[in-house]
């Protein structure tokens, strides 16, 4: 029956924990609200945190152990932070990549650019279609481009790592109106020229204007750096004609073009649809983008939620054995409460307050320490085209709150325990064991 009844508690407490995780913050308000008015307008409540504040009172000679929870539980809280920020930042930055004006053209089934191929024959036919905007010249603004990943040397470790280096016509720069030249200049047609974006110039070596960079066997020389606020930033661009002889490309990957009103991407569709030559998808390039981040974000998301469980678990056991000592080491104090009439359900809220306080605690100092790290921090990582993305941590509020709560139903688990074991012991013979 003991058993059972212990079975049932687990149970009970994980499928809590799964509630608690998932609860929004007005429903953790609710229920801290519900419970500051049990414990100051109960009976049972006043006793519970009058017999913890006896326990907090004696905190500072207990402090060197009940650091071992606020330490233990800060770099759960840390990490779990970290990773999130990590999976946010990028996700972040693919999403502000694109927009509802313009649309990316790939081969029919194609997921990403890396395994699109749009002929050269095709790029006539998608610029006659309907749909697409007409520049100030009167002419469809269509950007044929090409995409090939190429290796460079990081800051970081002198490691090769993957770069997409883009091949663009005159008309790229004004579908993407947001990418400018912050320094010297953009690169000549036909010549072995790279504009660099500031991103990609922060992570790799030989990038800086002026300098000359190798690719494909040719001398390439860096003319000028740009920004754009998204992930465009991680590339290289150059004339689209010059990449395609350098690597001996005939076909283009992707087409961006402008949309012609509300209507653009509806009638942009109907006509690749109309047309038996086109066998071409098309999407939005803020929806293209915004699909790209999906995988990576949802990995990163798991392995930060499963380093953070394995952390969490060594945390909780931590939690155990710091307050099982403590009960043990009070047992005559908390004996003596019992025998002067404070029963089980005051003094399990005593010890778990005493908790959930360390493993506030915790949680607050293991944010702060994520947000000062980590906020703002750049790093990069494979996008889909196999070449690293720029971004940088984003600490959102959403995090912390989501490390608090994670910090709580640590403290909760590790109190749990150790409080019920303070309420089931014998008042007789916990006063003559001391």
């Amino acid at each position: 029956m003991k058993f059972l009844s212990n079975l049932g508690i687990v149970i009970a407490l994980i499928a809590g924990l799964v509630s608690w995780t998932l609860l929004p913050w007005q429903g953790v308000l609710a229920v801290a609200v519900i419970a500051a008015l049990w414990l100051a307008f109960t009976r049972a409540g006043r006793l519970a945190l009058a017999a913890a504040e006896i326990g907090l009172a004696s905190l500072p000679q207990r402090w060197g152990a009940s650091s071992v929870i606020v330490i233990g539980i800060a770099g759960v809280v840390g990490v779990l932070v970290a990773m999130l920020a990590m999976a946010a930042g990028f996700r972040a930055t693919l999403n502000q990549t694109g927009d509802a004006n313009t649309a990316i053209i790939l081969r029919g089934g194609s997921m990403a650019e890396t395994n699109s191929v749009i002929t050269r024959d095709q790029v006539p036919l998608i610029s006659s279609l309907p749909g697409i905007a007409k520049g100030a010249d009167g002419k469809p603004l269509v950007s044929p481009e090409m995409s090939q990943v190429v290796n460079l040397p990081t800051r970081a470790d002198h490691t090769d790592a993957n770069v997409q280096l883009r091949g663009v016509g005159p008309q790229a720069w004004a579908l993407r109106s947001n990418v400018k030249i912050i320094k010297g200049r953009t690169f000549a047609p036909g010549l072995r020229e790279i504009v660099a974006g500031a991103g990609a110039i922060k992570q790799f070596v030989g990038l800086d204007v002026g300098s000359h960079i190798k690719l494909g066997r040719q001398d390439w020389t860096v003319v000028g750096e740009f920004a754009s606020g998204d992930s465009h930033e991680s590339e290289l661009w150059a004339d689209t004609e010059v990449v395609a002889s350098t690597y001996n490309r005939s076909a283009f990957q992707s087409v961006t073009v402008r949309l012609d009103g509300k209507d653009g991407m509806r009638l942009l569709k109907a006509g690749l649809a109309a047309d038996p030559q086109l066998k071409l998808d098309a999407m939005t390039t803020h929806d293209y983008y915004t699909k790209q981040s999906e995988g990576m974000t949802k990995l990163i998301e798991i392995l930060g939620k499963v380093i953070g469980t394995i952390m969490a678990i060594g945390a909780v056991f931590g939690a155990l054995n710091t307050m099982y000592a403590a009960v043990a080491t009070r047992a005559r104090e908390i004996a003596t409460l019992r025998a002067i009439g404070f029963r089980g359900l005051p003094v399990v809220v005593a010890v778990m307050l005493e908790t959930m306080l360390l493993a506030l605690l915790g949680g607050a100092l293991g944010a702060v320490v994520a947000w000062l790290i980590f906020n703002g921090y750049t790093a990069s990582t494979l996008g889909s085209n196999f070449s690293q993305v720029v971004f940088q941590f984003r600490v959102t509020p959403e995090l912390l709150w989501t490390g608090l709560k994670w910090a709580l139903g640590i403290g909760l688990v590790g109190g749990l325990f150790p409080a019920l074991r303070a309420a089931r012991m014998p008042v007789v013979d916990a006063l003559r064991a001391a």
